[in-house]
């Protein structure tokens, strides 16, 4: 158990650095986007392949078409999330793209048919109004962004229906045989609306690439991948809590690299969220996931 929220975490803190690398980036978000995923898909392809052969018998084309609408969502999730992130800090786009616990019980309800418990319930609570507290101060500050909040909070509810669809598909093989056709879709969906704006890129770039490099590295392979894993082990409503904290990590480097201070109203909104995300993990049943669950 202690082994899955620790590989929880590391996609938590993966995820969280997508934020930084976009707004490192000039180039087009359309653009990146799809170069993002097409990376992605080609140093994943080789271990897909290995996976695909491994499991052949039971890994079926019925597999493949449930991964259509994934796809979908996450093509559409990372476009918006790459436009938004842009728009505001690295923290408040992170703190609200993450307010996934306060759609995803409604997700999972109708995917999954998974209820919420009471703790789960309270710890939502106490991560909403931390939320609340920052997205009402940025709606209310001169320097706020509404714009960028309105497409962070579009993204959010695309990423929560987007972990809803990976806890129903579980029952994949593995995880690679979902993930990597969904980002293989995904990546087409991108690069056709990118196709206006393909020819503008600087293909002789060093950094451009190396921040797509890390984009398809850090953010989509190990972080998007991890949290999969996750939603096919743990509780969905414990792994989109945990997902809350990316803002912490995201609000640090922002910090570093971009010298963006956070508000009184960012450590306010920390402490409810944390306090909330170890309400839920401390009041989580042991056999919160099912023991035959395929690895990963």
């Amino acid at each position: 158990m202690v082994r899955r929220y620790f590989l929880l975490m590391v996609g938590v803190f993966a995820c969280s650095t997508s934020a930084v690398l976009i707004k490192e980036s000039h180039t087009q978000p359309m653009v990146l986007t799809a170069l993002r995923l097409i990376v992605a898909v080609a140093l994943l392809s080789p271990f897909l392949k290995g996976e695909r052969d491994r499991h052949r018998g039971v890994f079926t084309r019925e597999h493949l078409r449930r991964t259509r609408l994934p796809a979908a969502v996450l093509a559409v999730h990372l476009i918006t999330w790459t436009l938004a992130a842009r728009m505001t800090t690295a923290a408040q786009a992170s703190m609200i793209v993450n307010m996934v616990p306060a759609a995803i019980p409604f997700f999972l309800h109708w995917i999954a048919a998974e209820r919420i418990n009471g703790a789960e319930i309270a710890g939502t609570a106490l991560v909403l109004i931390g939320m609340a507290v920052l997205f009402v101060r940025d709606a209310l500050s001169a320097t706020g962004s509404a714009w960028g909040n309105g497409l962070c909070l579009i993204s959010m509810l695309l990423f929560a229906w987007y972990l809803a669809l990976g806890r129903r598909n579980r029952d994949f093989p593995t995880v690679w045989l979902y993930v990597g056709p969904v980002y293989a879709q995904a990546a087409a969906v991108c690069l056709l609306v990118a196709l206006p704006w393909v020819a503008d890129f600087d293909y002789h770039s060093a950094r451009e690439w190396s921040l797509i490099l890390g984009l398809a590295l850090v953010p989509t392979l190990a972080g998007h991948s991890l949290l999969n894993g996750a939603m096919r082990r743990l509780r969905g409503q414990v792994v989109s809590l945990c997902n809350v904290s990316q803002f912490l990590f995201a609000g640090v480097m922002g910090y570093f690299l971009f010298g963006e201070i956070p508000p009184l109203a960012f450590y306010v909104a920390t402490a409810l969220a944390v306090a909330g995300v170890a309400l839920v993990i401390l009041a989580e049943p042991a056999a919160a996931a099912s023991p035959s669950s395929p690895p990963a």
